[in-house]
């Protein structure tokens, strides 16, 4: 196993469900990704992180960066954009993250007006990722991992 400094990306090599290019869902809590098992189908593992617990720090806020938003072939993030530290971990995906990342940021309805500024640049959407979403989504990230 090689050394991996996050938690959940730890624990996910153990089990051995860690492929090389995978999609990570953001999701509050941790909840199962509706879209999980439409993208295992086309052929895309799907990752999943619960966002920070309540009261503490994001690892990519921290300076400890995030092994699994920086192995993500393409992210999928319906954090709360109305807590500032989702803001902020939307932000520092925006800066440190590969300029070519296809990111889809879920939003409550008012907050893509709200927080124009967070999500400038990237696919907003104002629903429940569907399956043309998701299909679009999984057509980037092929495109991308084209050499």
């Amino acid at each position: 196993m090689p050394l991996v400094r996050s938690p959940v990306l730890r624990d996910a090599w153990e089990k051995e469900v860690v492929m090389e290019d995978y999609i990570l869902f953001d999701v509050p809590g941790g909840k199962e990704p509706l879209g999980r098992q439409f993208l295992e189908q086309l052929g895309h593992r799907v990752m999943v992180c619960p966002g920070p617990e309540q009261g503490t720090l994001c690892p990519i806020l921290s300076g400890e960066g995030c092994e699994l938003a920086e192995g993500a072939h393409g992210i999928v993030f319906e954090l709360d954009l109305d807590r500032a530290q989702h803001r902020a971990i939307l932000s520092r995906y925006k800066e440190s993250l590969r300029s070519d990342l296809p990111v889809r940021v879920v939003v409550q309805p008012g907050q893509a007006d709200k927080y124009s500024d967070v999500v400038k640049g990237l696919k907003v959407l104002t629903h429940e990722p569907v399956a043309g979403d998701l299909d679009a989504l999984a057509a980037e990230v092929e495109a991308a991992d084209r050499p």
